[in-house]
């Protein structure tokens, strides 16, 4: 614990390394045994994994907090609880603090607060990402209102530097009550296996409320943020590889909005051909196939970064890159749910074109889809809501936007899926794509409803009207002939003309109309 005299005999140096070395210790020994007994790294450590060798450098190590109740007077920590500075990913400018569970349980207090504040107003004025790694007991109960002030402090400034620059929060420990709105107001969100938590009510609260028993990784772990409720965009199984995800998706973005992300060295080749493309797409209409599959024979190699994957698994979205560019990747999924739009995949998708058009970074939307999903529980939970959020996003995004429809087009979700009408500025089809008002045998059933009763063999009537609207409907070319669709490729040709495409776009310019901001259907 630091004196307060700082000399007591010593020279002017000696204080200062003796200063540096407490501060290196934050809650001492003891507790650093104890953060790695449970399997997590301190606070410095991690910043030490992420940024590159040497290249930290830190800001308010000798803070002190100021508060003198409950005992409080008596124990102080250089820098309090939180580790706070800038260096380099890959030689790039970061912003990052790192909350330190071995001084009072990283709990946040006002001079917490304010070294956050201070970090993140540096951010927003050189323009560069901010990223913070979460390990805290939430506000400090011995500063009451205080340290709320600082909660909201920060959540101000996360509202503000929005889309201006990129957000990223790694959850590595607790983070509970209202200390997960400012990783929820963030662009990603990372945690860790079985280590870390968020939920704004802990598992004593909700037994005393509604009686139900459940656990921390239960109620709010990276499994249940990661699969059920969409809060976590990656779990990764421990905090180096939490660590290396949030280098890896760095890698895709660039410094702030007026920029655009890091283009990686690639050498164009003769042909860019992709023969296994023609055999992914089944000619069923009804058989399932792996879109990632499309996305990955169609992309730089190796180059996809699944964003949510096991989170409404009927959309994926993610980064990867054309040519050395990063571009958003958004692709209906027929392998779940048949590729059908529901509220999460809405939601999903929304954010994450959202997300790409803030910061400058092309789209690519694969379409498969064959509806929104029909049922009670999506109409009475809002569907039309949500699909509208996925609608709004399209519509709003300027970035250059390409579209490519695999198979299946049909209805509403034809139009929410970044078609030519709602700003679309390139879209392709295969030549087995189907773009309709619904399928075959659903249209028949509908359009020669009185005809097909009449007849003396409804079903082989039926089938002949199917087969009817099929040669008329299920085919790109109507679509193709009002300019809807610019060009019917063969799959094996997807590569190539996004390659031209997307060089074709990279000046593109332009705005949305003037005015203070839209109303989202939120």
């Amino acid at each position: 614990m630091s004196q307060q005299n700082p000399y007591n005999g010593q020279t002017p140096n000696e204080v200062l390394d003796r200063k540096n070395a407490e501060a290196m210790l934050g809650g001492g020994q003891n507790r650093i045994d104890a953060q790695h007994k449970r399997g997590k790294l301190t606070a410095r450590e991690r910043i030490e994994l992420l940024l590159d060798e040497g290249s930290f450098e830190e800001i308010g190590r000798f803070v002190m907090h100021r508060a003198k109740d409950f005992g409080l007077d008596k124990q102080h920590y250089l820098g309090d609880s939180v580790v706070t500075g800038y260096g380099t990913v890959s030689g790039r400018l970061i912003y990052v603090f790192s909350q330190d569970f071995t001084v009072f349980g990283g709990s946040l207090s006002e001079v917490h607060a304010e070294k956050v504040c201070k970090l993140m107003d540096l951010a927003m004025k050189n323009g560069a990402p901010i990223i913070g790694l979460n390990d805290s007991g939430g506000a400090r109960i011995q500063e009451g209102v205080v340290s709320l002030a600082g909660y909201a402090d920060i959540f101000y400034r996360n509202t503000r530097a929005s889309g201006v620059i990129p957000q990223l929060s790694a959850i590595m420990g607790p983070c509970a009550g209202g200390a997960v709105y400012s990783p929820a107001i963030t662009d990603f969100i990372m945690m860790v296996e079985n280590t870390s938590y968020m939920f704004v009510t802990g598992p004593n609260v909700v037994k005393t409320v509604t009686h139900e028993e459940v656990t921390a990784e239960e109620l709010g772990g990276a499994s249940t943020h990661s699969t059920k409720s969409g809060v976590a965009h990656f779990s990764c199984a421990n905090e180096v590889q939490c660590i290396e995800d949030l280098k890896k998706l760095i890698s895709y973005i660039p410094q702030n909005c007026e920029e655009i992300a890091p283009v990686y060295p690639y050498e164009a080749k003769d042909d860019e051909l992709r023969p296994v493309l023609n055999t992914i797409v089944p000619e069923d209409a009804n058989k399932p196939y792996d879109m990632r599959e499309v996305i990955e024979g169609t992309i730089d190699e190796d180059s996809f970064l699944e964003v949510h994957k096991n989170y409404a698994e009927n959309i994926l979205v993610g980064f990867g890159r054309i040519g050395g560019r990063s571009i958003g990747i958004v692709g209906n999924q027929p392998s779940n749910l048949a590729g059908c739009l529901t509220i999460d995949a809405s939601k999903k998708a929304a954010r994450f074109v959202r997300f790409c058009d803030a910061f400058n970074i092309p789209l690519l939307v694969f379409v498969d889809v064959p509806g929104f999903l029909p049922g009670t529980d999506q109409e009475w939970n809002g569907v039309i809501n949500d699909g509208a959020k996925l609608l709004y996003a399209f519509s709003e995004a300027t970035v250059p936007r390409i579209t490519v429809i695999t198979r299946k087009a049909y209805g509403g979700a034809y139009d929410v899926m970044n078609s030519k009408h709602i700003g679309a500025d390139m879209n392709y089809a295969y030549p087995n794509a189907e773009i309709a008002v619904m399928g075959a045998k659903g249209a028949a059933e509908i359009i020669f409803k009185n005809e097909i009763k009449a007849s003396e063999n409804p079903a082989e009537k039926l089938k002949e009207k199917e087969d009817e609207y099929n040669r008329k409907f299920a085919n790109p070319y109507r679509a193709a002939h009002r300019g809807y669709i610019d060009e019917v490729i063969l799959p094996e040709q997807t590569r190539q003309k996004l390659l031209r495409a997307f060089k074709m776009l990279e000046n593109k310019v332009d705005s949305l109309p003037r005015k203070k901001h839209g109303n989202l259907p939120l």
